[in-house]
């Protein structure tokens, strides 16, 4: 009798699981997080373009300027990754009208606006991959890239690019 009843209660708390997951949305709410608005492009190009189920979004960043490691600290920078993890999900629900919509994130460039001695852009860039699973849960991990530059537009912090996987 215990085996049948395991195999009776399994599907149960399965469904039990499925009803208190949480939505991107009321993820971001629990946080107390807002998304920002999406701005127009600084240049001829779009936010995004999706080509089949994938969605890729052109680099971003915060309104966060300098060189990491001369004028901005490890930790002001990774919080520049997270605000620009915000414009990323900002731009994710203008293409898809629905973060529901995310089957899961694929690729993740981050690129750093690096003094030439800092080496922790990883640490950086965990910034927005720590708000991706947070607000995403295991759709949120990726596959990622965090690089060190020598300059980014208009000497943003940070630039992130990003492929997202869209349900069918």
């Amino acid at each position: 009798m215990k085996t049948k009843f395991n195999l009776l209660v399994l599907p149960l708390l399965f469904f039990a699981f499925l009803a208190n997951a949480q939505s991107p949305e009321q993820n971001l709410e629990k946080l107390g997080l807002t998304l920002p608005e999406v701005g127009t492009p600084i240049a001829n190009y779009v936010k995004w373009k999706q080509v089949g189920n994938l969605l890729y979004l052109s680099g971003t960043g915060p309104d966060v300027f300098g060189k990491v490691g001369a004028e901005l600290t490890t930790e002001e920078a990774y919080h520049a990754a997270r605000e620009t993890g915000l414009e990323v999900i900002a731009i994710i629900k203008a293409a898809t009208g629905d973060l529901s919509k995310v089957k899961q994130f694929v690729k993740v460039l981050g690129m750093v606006n690096s003094d030439p001695n800092f080496d922790k852009q990883p640490a950086v860039i965990n910034g927005f991959s720590d708000l991706m699973v947070e607000i995403f849960g295991e759709k949120g991990k990726h596959a990622r890239s965090a690089v060190g530059v020598a300059a980014l537009p208009n000497n943003m912090a940070v630039e992130i690019e990003v492929i997202v996987e869209l349900v069918n």
